[in-house]
């Protein structure tokens, strides 16, 4: 069994300030007397009830519900995740961060891939870790992150954690489940497997049994910021044993969502008709977008996210076209690692279709393939 950092145990910290809900839930009753909060409830807050309205100036006073209870029990419902199975905190990337809080000590190894979704690696050296990257298995039809190497490197360095985005960031490659779980089979047996599954919506088959299965040694990570079109409120979900899931409440801000972010939530979650709309749109676009490109003579990589990865000749035709593109006021992405320079990231939006938007790059495609 995967181990969790040292201090952690015996008994280890514990959250001091569980906050009001979390309290009601546990005596079973309302508390309707607010009288030893900090929470500026007097506060008139009259600028913010004419700028936003009286609903934004009461979520302003309190403080969130530490739990997100209301958020597990709607994601619980609609993926047949147990509750007791989910974490909610202020989006993956705070969870990519909670995690290697909670099994990662300074110098200890943990292994990515070379190029792979960079804030894991921000974090991991943040906290000290000693970060050992392989290469991505490259070849003419895929550029996708190498399990095999993964798993060699985690034993070679005696690494704690390994980090798999799967569909892949930002390369948009996705590797079958029965890949993932031999993967974690493959890992030592006190290695942890972050899964990051930001893009999981995405997936053609996001509704098979796997998506909702607690894995042991796993701890998945998912986002409403995509699918849900939530990114600006910050907020993201864990899937793991509940045992583990302790565990990163030992060492979690508690009250990092917002009580705006999780009502916001609560109301999309509701609304689950929209959310399966959009991911409907952006498939089809990815697939035209997709189309369109290799028509052209592009080296478009399959995906299985909300974008897609041209693969350009050399880092410096890819450098270029970036440069140029954002000189004109179109952003796109380009991976900062040296060995995806080559690599350039298209989110399936609609002003990504309007013709003429993406000329520049549609030239040097002709003139790279020519």
């Amino acid at each position: 069994m995967p181990r969790f950092a040292d201090h952690l145990y015996h008994p280890g910290p514990d959250n001091p300030f569980p906050g009001i809900w979390v309290l009601q839930r546990r005596i079973g009753r309302e508390i309707p007397h607010r009288l030893g909060s900090n929470e500026g409830l007097d506060m008139p807050h009259s600028a913010l009830r004419r700028h936003f309205g009286d609903a934004m100036a009461e979520h302003a006073y309190c403080y969130g519900d530490a739990e997100a209870l209301g958020i597990r029990e709607r994601l619980s419902r609609q993926q047949g995740i147990p509750v007791e199975a989910l974490l909610v905190d202020a989006g993956a990337d705070s969870l990519l961060a909670l995690a290697l809080r909670a099994v990662a000590t300074p110098e200890t190894s943990v292994i990515a891939s070379a190029g792979t979704y960079p804030t894991f690696g921000y974090f991991a050296r943040g906290q000290g870790c000693r970060l050992i990257e392989v290469a991505y298995d490259e070849g003419s039809d895929r550029l996708a992150p190498d399990l095999d190497a993964l798993a060699r490197a985690a034993h070679e360095e005696k690494a704690r954690l390994v980090y798999l985005a799967n569909p892949d960031n930002p390369t948009g490659h996705l590797h079958d489940d029965d890949a993932v779980r031999r993967l974690r089979d493959a890992l030592p047996d006190d290695c942890w497997l972050l899964l990051d599954e930001a893009y999981h919506d995405f997936r053609d088959d996001a509704d098979t049994p796997f998506a909702s299965e607690v894995l042991p040694g796993v701890i998945r990570c998912r986002t409403l910021s995509k699918a849900h079109g939530m990114a600006g409120l910050r907020i993201g979900y864990a899937i793991a044993e509940p045992e583990t899931l302790a565990m990163l409440m030992k060492v979690r801000i508690h009250y990092a969502v917002s009580t705006l972010t999780q009502a916001a939530a609560e109301v999309v979650l509701d609304h689950p008709d929209e959310t399966r709309q959009h991911i409907a749109d952006v498939i089809d676009r990815r697939r035209r977008l997709s189309a369109h490109f290799r028509q052209l003579g592009a080296d478009v990589l399959p995906s299985a996210t909300n974008f897609i990865g041209i693969r350009l000749g050399s880092p410096e035709l890819a450098k270029g076209v970036h440069a140029e593109l954002l000189e004109e006021g179109k952003l796109i992405a380009r991976p900062a690692h040296p060995d995806l320079g080559h690599v350039l990231r298209i989110t399936a939006v609609e002003d990504a279709m309007v013709p003429g938007r993406l000329d520049t790059l549609e030239r040097a495609i002709r003139q790279d393939t020519a």
